[in-house]
């Protein structure tokens, strides 16, 4: 368009040509205008303690971990931790409308399963309350990051194994991204968790975060490659 109005305001009239680039001006005015208020592309996060950063300081999370490399690695984006403690994927189910609604998010990592194994609740409706999840975040026009969980083998092998398969069945039959396992890299560090033996501390989130990491990448445009930051 630049080029037309130039052309014009080079072969026109003193007057045509003020007009012209009047025009022209105007038009620059309004694209900068454009872009300075266009939505920024957002990672929604829908889990649970694990996410909403439990028994840490303020910051220390590894989704505030997460938020500063966003910061770093996809300037422009914007990062909404809408974790709550003790949720499940029940409640993250009927929550998760209103927050599509609002965030309008590019991106979803859904975080939610463990509590309802701690709760020994149906993992036939876990995996079905994931499943409608993915649907409403693929619905909406999101990406989709899927983050398993494992739960401890005082809970009998076969509801453990059948626990931690879900989260690879519902991935693979919605065809979305997953993190097997989100505390894969600290169970084997003891002294990383709190008191109550569940929460990770402080020290375990940015093993935490590079877990999740080389997973979210494809999905907000970067290579993926691991152990890369």
């Amino acid at each position: 368009m630049e080029n037309g109005m130039q052309s014009i305001v080079e072969t026109s009239s003193p007057v045509s040509r003020r007009k012209a680039l009047a025009l022209l001006l105007g038009a620059v005015v309004v694209a900068r205008a454009q872009a300075s208020t266009a939505p920024k592309p957002t990672l929604l996060v829908v889990g649970d303690s694990l996410s909403a950063g439990y028994g840490l300081e303020t910051g220390k999370g590894w989704v505030d971990l997460l938020r500063k490399r966003m910061e770093a690695k996809r300037p422009g984006w914007s990062v909404i931790n809408a974790s709550i403690s003790g949720d499940t994927t029940a409640g993250g189910l009927a929550r998760l409308p209103a927050l599509l609604a609002r965030d309008k998010p590019r991106v979803v990592i859904i975080e939610l399963g463990g509590n309802d194994a701690l709760r020994g609740l149906s993992l036939q409706q876990t995996q079905d309350n994931l499943s409608r999840m993915v649907t409403l975040c693929k619905q909406a026009g999101a990406g989709v990051l899927l983050v398993g969980m494992q739960i401890p083998p005082n809970y009998g092998p076969a509801y453990t194994a059948r626990f931690a398969a879900l989260f690879s069945e519902v991935a693979k039959a919605q065809r979305v991204a997953l993190v097997p396992f989100l505390l894969s890299g600290v169970v084997t560090h003891p002294d990383w968790f709190q008191s109550d033996n569940i929460h990770p501390t402080a020290q375990a989130q940015p093993i935490m975060l590079d877990t999740v990491w080389p997973h979210l990448q494809p999905l907000i445009g970067l290579k993926s490659a691991k152990g890369v930051r």
